[in-house]
């Protein structure tokens, strides 16, 4: 049960056992790339260019920032968990002047003051934002930043959704977002090799502009479609996976998914408190549909908490950061988010506490 990779349902491995020809060559890849595309349009809220790369979420994360930034570019970072906060850190590496707004770990955006403040006095060229923060099982809102983004005239909005992307609700478009990052071993359950982001018409202008060609360039993408050529060999077996697992999330159905993923996590938080466990996150936060964590025993080591649970055949996960070895995570997320599954998992918490 931990969040990502998570468990890949047998339809969507079998397609990966496929002898397919060769990406460069085949028709057949193009087409099946281009309803891909059209599925993630649907899970990420977008009608702009989705693009998809070999490789796991990180992949999208580094593509976005070095496609579309260059040294001295001002990145005005809202960090709320492990990975807000690194992300700021890769801008940074980059020679970018990065300005961070920050909150506590357990808590999620709900005042925009600061964030308008920090615009003003920064004027950034693009603002970071992490929707679902993995290590601390917080979802931020993004409505509200969208609006502000849009109205202060921000030239790019970049978000992690690598976490949420298919578990709860991502509105690229209507939320003003220029690079929506997600992955396929998240919410989609697919393999851990594929990332894939939304484009929007702004970003592509300043991605042409930077004219950055390293490996994980995005611009070679912009026209790789209509040309047939990718600059590298495309990995067939992953985006059939991919498509075949975007195809079950939207045969049953977007809402419907969100609701079963928001049930499961209700559940799970609801036992979870009557065991006597208490959630990481602050009360006044937003949790995470797609994952829950939770302040480890007094007294108990992570080590000695993962090993008992192990013992009873039930992974989780620890954290990152300065939560490691204070709080566990348990993935309710595409597979996962199964009621049965989080019954399961918690039965033997129970035994182990």
């Amino acid at each position: 049960m931990v969040p990502g990779p998570v468990a890949v349902a047998p339809g969507i491995m079998n397609v990966g056992r496929v002898n397919y020809g060769s990406a460069d060559l085949e028709d057949e890849f193009f087409e099946l790339y281009a309803r891909t595309e059209q599925h993630l349009q649907k899970i990420l809220g977008t009608t702009h260019r989705v693009v998809m790369q070999t490789g796991e979420g990180m992949l999208a994360l580094w593509s976005a920032l070095k496609s579309s930034l260059v040294p001295g570019d001002r990145v005005l970072s809202l960090a709320t968990g492990v990975f807000g906060y690194g992300i700021a850190d890769m801008a940074r590496s980059m020679g970018c002047e990065v300005k961070i707004v920050g909150l506590p770990y357990n808590e999620t955006i709900s005042d925009l003051s600061d964030i308008e403040y920090a615009i003003s006095d920064f004027t950034p060229k693009m603002i970071t934002v992490v929707h679902c923060e993995t290590p601390s099982g917080t979802l931020n809102p993004l409505q509200g930043l969208g609006i502000l983004k849009k109205s202060s005239r921000v030239p790019l909005l970049y978000v992690d959704a690598v976490a949420s992307a298919g578990g709860t609700p991502v509105q690229a478009d209507k939320w003003n977002i220029d690079l929506c990052l997600g992955g396929s071993q998240k919410c989609l359950s697919a393999p851990a090799d594929m990332a894939f982001l939304s484009v929007s018409d702004r970003a592509w202008e300043i991605i042409e502009q930077v004219n950055y060609i390293g490996y994980d360039a995005l611009k070679p993408y912009h026209s790789a479609l209509e040309d047939r050529y990718f600059p590298y060999t495309p990995n067939w077996h992953g985006v059939a996976q991919l498509y075949a697992a975007a195809e079950i999330l939207l045969n049953e159905g977007l809402q419907l998914c969100f609701e079963r993923h928001d049930r499961v996590a209700h559940f799970c938080r609801r036992e979870l408190a009557a065991l006597g466990l208490s959630l990481y996150p602050a009360a006044h936060a937003q949790p995470s549909p797609t994952v829950t964590a939770v302040n480890i025993p007094s007294g108990v080591s992570w080590h000695d908490f993962d090993t008992a649970l192990r013992k009873h055949g039930l992974v989780v996960a620890g954290s990152y950061g300065p939560l490691a070895g204070k709080i566990f995570r348990m993935g309710h997320m595409g597979t996962q988010a199964d009621m049965v599954l989080v019954a399961e998992a918690l039965d033997v918490i129970a035994k182990v506490v």
